[in-house]
């Protein structure tokens, strides 16, 4: 049965005759088949039909001996941005981003988030299920990376502006640079410390430049501290807070009579603050606190808070009326507000 099986198949596929048989010419290397060009799709992209492609036979090549290179780590390669939040009790994949944040069970309808300086800090009620807070958290993904990063950027910029508190140290005040000078001699009247104004010096002229109309050199001023050069650090530090911390009252308390009678306001005390993420508060019994760390900014910076507080003595929440209340002796309070909330003060 099998022999008659394959005489069948032979008549209709004879067998290959042998080379050099009488009219089968000789034998010819393999030819290399053409692969076709990949076709053009739609959207303009090269694509290969994979049915029209035969397989290329490439010519026998000289194998080598393949040559070992040190491997680069995974990790390396694909390490994704982290953000932690120092009390970080959880974390979640945000995009590229691993989020470590800071969760916190609260009595409170709904989930809450906030980022700040240390991070991401999430307060959420007891009945809501932690797979339900990751899945608010990707919701909300871009604007938090976005804000992560601008909180790390703003912490970068303040870490390369953290004064170096030794003699010759620069620090703003009132917007302008500050210079510390140690005067063991005393030089100067005055608790602690004094400043000192010098005149103005021209600044260099470029060849071929004319300098701007009606503009005047800056004035240098220097901060005069009667220490001895061999001073610490923190001995120098200590004193320049103490200075600015009396010079901060002293100009805190002129804007408030200032403005308090244009608001109609009373205001009754003032203390100085040392917060690190609040500018000031009032209460509704007329005191006052402001941070004395706004003595670095301009002078409009600072009327901007203080009208900001004796406005909360009329109107004690952020309502329209509020901030219409404080439109109305610091009209351009929107970009004052956006400048003091990007630009940090210097690291201490």
């Amino acid at each position: 049965m099998q022999r008659l099986v394959q005489l069948a198949l032979d008549l209709f596929d004879p067998p290959p005759a042998a080379p050099g048989a009488p009219g089968v010419p000789p034998a010819s290397p393999p030819s290399v088949p053409k692969v076709p060009l990949p076709r053009q799709g739609r959207a303009g992209g090269a694509t290969e039909n994979i049915a029209d492609a035969a397989p290329a036979v490439a010519p026998p090549a000289v194998r080598t001996p393949p040559v070992h290179t040190p491997g680069v780590p995974l990790p390396s390669l694909l390490s994704p941005a982290e953000f932690r939040h120092p009390q970080a009790n959880r974390e979640v994949l945000l995009g590229d981003a691993v989020v470590g944040y800071a969760l916190a069970r609260a009595r409170r309808r709904t989930i809450g988030f906030t980022v700040g300086a240390d991070g991401l800090a999430v307060r959420a009620p007891s009945w809501v299920t932690l797979s339900a807070v990751d899945a608010a958290l990707r919701e909300k993904a871009d604007w938090i990376l976005r804000k992560l990063a601008e909180a790390r950027e703003r912490q970068q910029r303040m870490e390369g502006g953290r004064i170096v508190w030794a003699h010759g140290a620069v620090l703003p005040h009132l917007g302008e640079p500050l210079t510390v000078v140690l005067d063991p001699s005393h030089g100067f009247t005055g608790k602690g410390g004094a400043l000192v104004s010098a005149a103005p010096a021209s600044p260099p002229q470029v060849p071929g430049a004319a300098a701007p109309e009606g503009a005047a050199p800056a004035e240098a001023r220097s901060l005069h501290i009667g220490l001895p050069h061999s001073a610490s650090p923190a001995q120098i530090r200590d004193a320049v807070q103490a200075w600015l911390m009396r010079d901060a009252r002293r100009h805190f308390t002129a804007r408030l009579d200032h403005f308090a009678p244009l608001l109609g306001v009373r205001w009754a005390s003032l203390r100085l603050s040392s917060a690190q993420t609040r500018w000031g508060s009032a209460k509704a019994d007329g005191s006052i606190r402001l941070n004395w760390r706004l003595l670095h900014y301009r002078p409009a910076i600072i009327d901007y808070v203080v009208a900001h507080e004796l406005a909360h003595l009329r109107v004690m929440d952020h309502s329209p009326r509020f901030w219409d209340t404080v439109a109305t002796v610091v009209p351009d309070y929107a970009q004052l507000r956006s400048h003091l909330r990007e630009e940090p003060a210097p690291l201490w």
